[in-house]
């Protein structure tokens, strides 16, 4: 007869590992199933960990976590052909323990944090697929896998599978995603001594910075770049709408290869050895996009349930948020012994009314008015820099007359076209 465990978690991300630290320490029965050779082994991320969410699962992690570089300094670029409008904030407290955030390895950590899970009592089995979920009446109360005799049954089932769930589509909870729904992510890690990154950064030891980059390192379409620093290594990608790759006709490491030799971001990779290439599809949709979150004995978190804040470059401490939230849930239905979708929906009460429903609900419409409008990428930052290059430059000509020369930029685009434009950026930021 197969094993029965008391909750079954697809997937060994920042949700599922999250998920099983918490039911583990509880003492519930935990099998986490991860389909690559371990944790993290099919997973990329922009290289930035928050450390709330980790810090409320794992209160000593700064102890052993495998961390990159604490960061000190968010920048962001405004990015032309040959320019940059920049701006950013440097905070040098953030350098001190317990930090804000840090860069990481999702290889690394990964690894770690479903370790931290087994050290719980979790278990964990690697290469293995879940192929489908198993539902009697109505009712998941297991899974199938590529195993021989690979049923595993369960009170509680969590979707942890990553952007495209494949169990979250078969139980009927989404639809095939749109291509305007996810973006393809390509990124770099390229080797360079700490000292030139801290020199070329103005950082001290110990100390990271972000850059995301808006405009030219997509060339115009809805995305970013970005740049991180790593301890001896800056990890350099682009993100980029998958309908706007396949619309345009552009190969997403040709773009990242374009961006690494844009003479802003030339310098500070100058030298630097190639050491890995990653991609990877993240779920853009936002708010709109998230499927339906629980069922009877089963529930969706992370990148499963869509819960990404494109915005503000945030998920693994969303997926690590959903996930606590659904442990908790799982413990409380065990406790009454009722795996009913009445009562798992606690988890989707208590994550809309989160930070992680709220932001997702503040930016419900960003994503998509922006790729809807295409010029605040392919229009407004070029005028951005031209309208800074022409005030910057000291040439003889009065400020009133370089006013005037902006206004008139402003006045080729439509002085009524911009203020419509500027209104629909605000109403979706408010």
């Amino acid at each position: 007869m197969a094993e029965k465990f008391d909750v079954i978690i697809v997937g060994a991300g920042p949700a599922g590992s999250a998920a099983a630290n918490v039911l583990a320490k509880a003492g519930l029965k935990v099998i986490m199933i991860e389909r690559g050779e371990y944790p993290g082994a099919k997973n990329v991320m922009g290289g930035v960990l928050y450390r709330h969410q980790l810090q409320e699962i794992i209160p000593d992690f700064l102890d052993e976590a495998p961390l990159q570089r604490p960061i000190v300094e968010q920048r962001f670029w405004m990015l032309d052909e040959n320019s940059a409008f920049q701006f950013g904030h440097k905070d040098l407290s953030w350098a001190k323990p317990p930090h804000n955030n840090f860069t990481v390895f999702r290889a690394q950590f990964d690894q770690w944090f479903a370790k931290k899970a087994v050290e719980q009592g979790a278990l964990l089995v690697n290469e293995t697929v879940v192929t489908e979920a198993i539902v009697e009446d109505g009712r998941v109360i297991g899974v199938r896998t590529d195993r021989p005799d690979g049923d595993i049954y369960a009170d509680i089932v969590i979707l942890a599978d990553g952007v495209n769930s494949l169990l979250a589509k078969q139980l009927g909870f989404h639809k095939e995603l749109k291509t305007s729904e996810v973006a393809l992510a390509t990124m770099q890690v390229i080797n360079l001594p700490a000292e030139k990154i801290e020199d070329r950064f103005n950082l001290e030891p110990n100390q990271g910075a972000t850059i995301e980059v808006f405009g030219d390192s997509t060339k115009g379409m809805v995305g970013t770049g970005f740049i991180y620093t790593n301890k001896d290594s800056i990890s350099i990608g682009t993100g980029t709408l998958l309908s706007d790759l396949v619309k345009n006709n552009v190969r997403p490491h040709e773009l990242l290869e374009t961006f690494k030799q844009h003479p802003m971001v030339r310098k500070l990779i100058e030298g630097g050895e190639p050491k890995e290439y990653l991609a990877h599809l993240i779920p853009e949709g936002g708010y709109h996009s998230i499927p339906k979150l629980v069922g009877h004995g089963v529930m969706v978190v992370g990148d499963a349930a869509q819960l990404v804040n494109g915005i503000h470059r945030e998920g693994s401490n969303l997926a690590m948020a959903s996930g606590k939230l659904a442990a908790e849930t799982a413990i409380m239905a065990k406790e009454v012994n009722d795996f009913s979708e009445n009562v798992l929906d606690t988890y989707r009460i208590k994550l809309m009314e989160s930070f992680v429903g709220q932001d997702l609900k503040k930016y419900k419409d960003a994503t998509h008015m922006m790729a809807k409008q295409p010029q605040y990428f392919n229009e407004y930052l070029p005028l951005l820099n031209r309208a800074a290059s022409e005030m910057f430059t000291v040439d003889g000509t009065s400020k009133w007359d370089k006013q005037k020369k902006i206004i008139g930029m402003v006045q080729e685009r439509g002085m009524f076209k911009t203020a419509i434009d500027l209104y629909r950026m605000w109403k979706v930021m408010k």
